[in-house]
């Protein structure tokens, strides 16, 4: 079935979810928001809370070829030529099911010139006394193999104040070095003693951030986690497995209209441009599947 957007309870949280993208649209701790929201109505703005598969980020040009088949997906940020965000972003989600603490959003990629099987994706959402959390399944329902990545998309929000003054904490050693164009991968670099090195929570300031991070520091469980904080004393952290073995970060800055509303913060199953590197892509076999798990919550 189709259907509206829902509205999640639990405790302190409050979430509504819809099935524009099979996005998460506003995230409440209290009378705070712990994202930056949208509208009921028309396109969901800049991503924000999107399932992005079955590739993240950029996709140059908008091809690749896999098992020596070549595809080609329609570019939807031309000013880089790039297919930004896969293609789930492009198909309707149904509402699969519905309650007070927890919803199932799901939704069907065929296959066609740009991807070589047909993916089913079911995204459930969920709340308890501990946060709001995220769990993205993909399964392979056609006859052959087919490469797939994914990520979230929410941008986080650590309280009333600018987002420059805000502290990061973000695990990571290394990151990926972006061409200034077209932000395409050009290599890894370690983050000791640049600008974007922020194990070590510290102001975010006037540094602009949209690169992939990875060799992320983990506790004993496998958990990576991102903390923002406000200097009011509130905040919001972001955390995931081991599925997840990169994470995105942007400062949400743009040439035109409202900018640095939030801090976006995508954990990935692989780095931009992916499906042609091959860097850490997952090959999913005919009935095969792939399951990924976050959860946000707000730092008191």
């Amino acid at each position: 079935m189709s259907g509206t957007d829902i509205q999640l309870a639990r405790g302190s949280y409050n979430a509504t979810v819809t099935p524009r993208g099979g996005a998460l649209r506003e995230l409440r701790y209290g009378n705070r928001d712990l994202v930056v929201g949208f509208g009921p109505d028309g396109p969901v703005p800049d991503y924000r809370g999107v399932i992005c598969a079955p590739w993240p980020n950029r996709l140059a040009d908008g091809t690749y070829t896999y098992l020596g088949t070549s595809y080609a997906a329609a570019v939807n940020e031309p000013e880089r030529a790039a297919a930004l965000h896969g293609l789930a972003i492009h198909q309707a989600w149904d509402v699969l099911e519905a309650a007070s603490g927890h919803a199932v959003l799901g939704c069907r990629i065929p296959a066609g010139p740009d991807y070589p099987t047909d993916l089913e994706l079911t995204v459930t959402y969920r709340l308890s006394d501990d946060g709001f959390h995220g769990t993205v399944q993909a399964v392979n329902a056609g006859p052959s193999s087919a490469p797939y990545g994914v990520c979230p998309h929410p941008y986080l929000v650590a309280g009333p104040s600018p987002l420059d003054e805000w502290s990061l904490e973000l695990p990571a050693d290394a990151y990926l070095e972006v061409t200034p164009d077209r932000l395409l991968p050009v290599g890894m670099r370690p983050v000791d003693g640049d600008p974007f090195d922020f194990r070590a929570p510290r102001r975010l300031g006037a540094v602009r951030i949209d690169h992939a991070f990875t060799d992320l520091r983990r506790d004993s469980g496998g958990t990576a986690r991102v903390r923002v904080l406000d200097p009011s004393g509130t905040g919001v952290e972001l955390e995931w497995g081991k599925e997840w073995p990169w994470v995105q970060v942007h400062t949400g800055d743009k040439p035109v209209g409202p900018d640095r509303l939030g801090l976006a913060v995508e954990p990935m199953t692989c780095p931009p441009d992916a499906l042609n590197s091959g860097t850490d892509v997952v090959h999913l076999q005919p009935g095969g599947s792939h399951s990924a798990s976050w959860t946000i919550r707000a730092v008191r």
